[in-house]
């Protein structure tokens, strides 16, 4: 059965235009999730909105949004009052221009859409934008009404079709100096970059999320399975935290040498004597060993 399209409306490029749909690219249904229940009776729990004053039960028709204007003071927002600022949508996806793909900042890429021709009368049409936006490496920067909320969304070729991802806007996100500038720029040494950059050619690999594996969902079926079977949940020993401190120089040597990092938990302030020296011994090591390989 093909999935339900979550939003239908045309692609519009000046004068061009095509009908299509739009499929969330990503899902949490294989997510494992937990309910509310009563341990007495095993049922599950219903949520009630209660009033943080009073304590009572607010029923459905006592429900407003208000927006808070200063501590425990509220402005409350009509149904009809936020209808009249909703964006109508014209089930239009407007293309207002094409930027190159790298300049975009990740930092606000959103929510991905599979974006589809809808129909054969739109396949045509279609295809000339998407060949058209992969001759050139751009990526299509347009309006989209979702939710009755307008968003920029970027829209790219992907394979037969497009992906199309929502973007955030400015005032989403936050100012890195916030959580940068008070970062000292230490005096490392060229050896320790150097050594470094050893330890990343021998992780250097190709992205391929095929490998990842979430371990915790794994966990929490394998936990679920047990308990439902009425098997015992052994519950694991705490681990104890290493306390072996070792320079940083020597923890960059032992990690491009294979050795464990299990007792290079902390690095301790480095020492400028005599590094120098056995960093330039581990270079010409290193050397030697990647010649001889």
């Amino acid at each position: 059965m093909a999935p339900r399209a979550y939003w239908k409306g045309s692609l519009k490029l000046s004068l061009v235009s095509c009908p299509v749909v739009l499929y969330p690219a990503s899902t949490s249904v294989e997510k494992t999730r937990f309910h509310l229940i009563n341990r007495e009776t095993g049922n599950r729990l219903k949520q009630q909105m209660v009033d943080s004053e009073t304590g009572d039960i607010v029923e459905g028709d006592q429900k407003g949004r208000g927006y808070e204007l200063s501590k425990g003071q509220y402005v409350e927002i009509e149904p009809e009052e936020l209808e009249a600022v909703q964006i109508e949508s014209n089930h239009t996806i407007d293309i207002d221009s094409f930027v190159p793909r790298d300049e975009i900042d990740q930092r606000y890429l959103n929510d991905p859409y599979y974006i589809a021709p809808d129909g054969k009368a739109a396949i045509d049409a279609f295809a000339v934008i998407r060949d058209a936006m992969k001759d050139q490496d751009r990526v299509a920067l347009a309006r989209i009404v979702l939710t009755n909320r307008e968003h920029i969304i970027a829209i790219e070729p992907m394979g037969k079709g497009m992906l199309g991802t929502t973007l955030r806007f400015p005032y989403e996100l936050r100012d890195e100096a916030e959580f940068f500038d008070d970062i000292k720029a230490p005096k490392i040494t060229k050896d320790m970059v150097e050594l470094a950059g050893h330890i990343l050619q021998t992780k250097a690999a190709h992205f391929d999320p095929s490998e990842f594996k979430d371990q915790y969902e794994t966990a929490l079926k394998a936990l679920v399975k047990r308990k439902a079977s009425g098997k015992p949940i052994k519950l694991p020993e705490p681990e104890e935290r290493p306390d072996h401190v070792v320079s940083l120089m020597d923890a960059l040597k032992q990690s491009l040498n294979g050795k464990s990092g299990k007792k290079t938990a902390r690095a301790a302030p480095r020492r400028t004597s005599t590094h120098r020296r056995t960093a330039k011994k581990a270079h010409r090591s290193a050397a030697r060993q990647r010649k001889a390989g």
